[in-house]
């Protein structure tokens, strides 16, 4: 049976694009805008406070890793009090030495590995839109071997370099995924695929778009009731169960569309729909474009 959280994240084709090491000292703040990409920072020693809007203050420690699908605006500091330093992530993008914020001399208090990614997919929104805005795990060694590894690949220019770093980032963001406790994320496929019963329908509905699903179809593979069954996914996923499934396959007919490979008609009928017709309203609907305009412009 499909693997949802797999799925999702080869669909995206993620990238990375750049990471660095980040040290503090002594008293320092540093607050950074909204930078919308998604972004992860591991910690290799230390301790320091991170504050994301709408978030309450974590503290993070050596080996914690921590994930933001869209990266709101935030605030990383030390343990001492200090006076925040304004910091727009889109003008300090290439790659540098370490960065030191506080005291200059001396060992630094704290340490971390911080990057963000980019995707090749046109749909690189599904991923903020299916999980919570902050994910942190801890002690999860296999997470920093991953990203170290990462950026170890990012500034040697050997030969495959891009081929290995698609494929590290990969296995990094389903690490992290899979590494996340489901049960009190926010509504989202995590927290879809904790529950039991509802992650046999989730991966129904990803290894067969195309089948005509009803509710009432869903809810049998869930043993639930229709009503129950309805409620519960609502609740867990954030949206209703034949929402889901139509942006799941458009996030697929989207994909299809700009690799140019498929006509329409062909598309149309690998996520669930009889004509072509039908299938360019509901994407004319969804996405706000014909299919033929979109796969022009992508």
């Amino acid at each position: 049976m499909a693997d949802p959280l797999a799925e999702v994240v080869s669909l995206l084709r993620p990238r990375a694009v750049y990471s660095k090491v980040i040290g503090g000292a002594g008293a320092w703040a540093v607050r950074y805008s909204a930078f919308g990409e998604p972004s992860f920072c591991t910690m290799l020693e230390g301790e320091c406070t991170l504050a994301v809007d709408g978030q309450a203050p974590i503290t993070l420690m050596a080996g914690d890793f921590v994930l933001m699908p869209s990266t709101p605006g935030f605030t990383m500091s030390g343990l001492e009090p200090a006076e925040p330093v304004f910091v727009d992530p889109r003008l300090a993008l290439a790659p540098t030495d370490e960065i030191r914020h506080g005291r200059q001399d001396g060992p630094p208090d704290v340490r971390m590995l911080g990057g963000y990614f980019a995707f090749d997919s046109p749909d690189a929104s599904l991923l903020a839109s299916l999980l919570p805005t902050l994910l942190h795990v801890r002690d999860v060694g296999r997470l920093s071997v991953l990203v170290q590894l990462v950026r170890e690949e990012s500034i040697e220019a050997k030969a495959g370099r891009d081929l290995v770093l698609e494929r590290l980032v990969e296995l990094l963001l389903i690490e992290a995924l899979r590494s996340t406790p489901g049960e009190g994320a926010p509504p989202g496929l995590l927290r879809g695929l904790a529950d039991p019963r509802l992650s046999v329908v989730l991966r129904h509905l990803h290894g067969d778009p195309a089948q005509p699903w009803t509710v009432a179809e869903l809810a049998k593979k869930a043993a639930l009731s229709r009503s129950a069954f309805f409620e519960r996914f609502l609740r867990a996923v954030g949206l209703p169960p034949m929402e889901y499934l139509l942006a799941w396959r458009m996030a697929i007919a989207k994909d299809l569309l700009a690799r140019n490979d498929f006509g329409v008609a062909e598309v149309a009928e690998r996520v669930g729909y009889g004509s072509a017709s039908t299938f360019s309203t509901a994407f004319s609907r969804h996405v706000g474009q014909s299919p033929g305009r979109y796969a022009r412009q992508h």
